[in-house]
């Protein structure tokens, strides 16, 4: 029974292919072409998990054109100076009794900024004044004596004509009433002179008193109390040449230096936008009061002043500032701008300018028209409008339905 159920067992080992018959290098072929399968399907998966990532970009507003007249022509830096800024020094040389100011105080105009020591011009005005005294004392004395030798004169001159008075005692009489005449004359002057020696004195009085030539805020205070002060540099660093430095602060405006090659741009009374380095945000109207006629050769620039249409307490003298200097009217012939951009944004494509929008994460490509360029951005007279959202940042492959994701 078990030689039966051993015998009837299929025998498979007569299906074996002798290696003899077998075909040469089919089994490195199959491993061939598995490899290759792999790769491709690892190459399939990578194209679509790359399709399925989105490239990141950055996208930025279209602005407003708006009116014309707000159209950047030119751009230039510069700082805060004011018009009116002195350092009030003294007249003469002299040391420092009191300073009646500091930094930031208000001052108006005549205000007592500080003293001097005046001892010196004071002991000179009272020796003027005793000298003037006492020539004016003399001339009354002068007086008398005139007086009298008038009267003497007319006596003499009765006798004479009555004949009982000789010639001689006629001209003594004369001559004595006429030297006396000029002693008066020259005593008067003496008094005069002694006047303007006084006068000298009380100015020399005066100077030791320093006003404010102007009204102004204090921004530096020179000197103090104690130095000795001086209205030419003398002594080295022991003597000042100042008391304060005053700035009116009605007087602030703007100076840039804006290159030669532009300056035709510029002209009296445009229309400006200033920003303050201090304060980013803040837009401050403004406009052109003149433009200096003469230019720096060495940086070939033209020295422009632009006055605020209206002050601010925040603005400071030597601030840092940039302005934009904005065009007129619209210009015969040239087509409005319905948009700013950032000149970034604007490719060319096919011979086309051209922008990427970005839409829900999609790429759109716009054909665009370009007008005058103001700064860092561009016009566009055609194929936007504020508002559209533009790619300044991303791939140089951009295309249109790109899948993108905003940065």
């Amino acid at each position: 029974m078990n030689e039966q159920t051993q015998f009837s067992r299929p025998d498979l080992s007569g299906l074996k292919i002798d290696d003899s018959v077998r075909p040469a290098g089919s089994g490195r072929r199959a491993r061939r072409v598995i490899a290759v399968a792999a790769v491709v399907v690892i190459a399939a998966a990578a194209f679509l998990a790359l399709r399925g990532r989105a490239t990141v970009v950055t996208v930025v507003e279209a602005r407003s054109a708006g009116d014309p007249a707000s159209v950047s022509l030119l751009n230039a830096s510069g700082y805060i100076t004011p018009r009116r800024r002195a350092t009030v020094a003294a007249k003469i040389t002299a040391r420092v009794v009191d300073v009646y100011v500091d930094e930031g105080m208000a001052v108006t105009e005549g205000q007592l900024l500080a003293r001097l020591d005046d001892s010196d011009a004071q002991r000179r005005r009272q020796a003027a004044r005793t000298q003037r005294d006492a020539t004016a004392s003399l001339i009354a004395s002068l007086k008398v004596n005139l007086a009298n030798a008038e009267r003497e004169l007319d006596r003499n001159a009765s006798l004479a004509s009555d004949g009982f008075a000789s010639a001689q005692a006629l001209d003594q009489a004369r001559t004595a009433a006429g030297s006396l005449k000029a002693q008066v004359a020259a005593a008067e002057e003496q008094v005069k002179a002694a006047d303007a020696q006084i006068a000298l004195a009380q100015q020399d009085v005066d100077n030791c008193i320093v006003r404010a030539p102007f009204g102004g805020i204090v921004v530096s205070k020179d000197a103090q109390r104690g130095e000795m002060v001086s209205p030419i540099s003398a002594g080295g660093g022991f003597t000042r040449t100042g008391i304060a430095t005053i700035v009116d602060m009605d007087s602030i405006e703007i100076e840039v230096d804006v290159n030669e090659s532009y300056i035709a741009r510029v002209v009296p009374g445009q229309r400006v936008e200033a920003v303050l380095d201090a304060y980013p945000d803040w837009r401050v109207p403004a406009s052109v009061r003149t433009v200096i006629p003469t230019a720096d050769r060495q940086k070939a620039t033209v020295k422009v002043r632009i006055a605020f249409d209206k002050l601010d307490p925040r603005i400071l003298p030597d601030m840092g500032v940039k302005v934009s200097f904005l065009a007129g009217e619209q210009a015969a012939g040239r087509e409005a701008a319905r948009a700013l951009i950032p000149r970034a944004a604007a490719r060319t494509a096919e011979g086309l300018t051209v922008v990427f929008l970005e839409r829900n994460g999609v790429l759109e490509r716009r054909a665009v028209k370009l007008g005058l360029e103001t700064g860092a951005d561009v016009e566009v007279t055609a194929g936007l409008a504020p508002g559209d959202k533009v790619v300044v940042e991303g791939p140089p492959d951009l295309r249109d339905g790109q899948r993108v994701r905003v940065k």
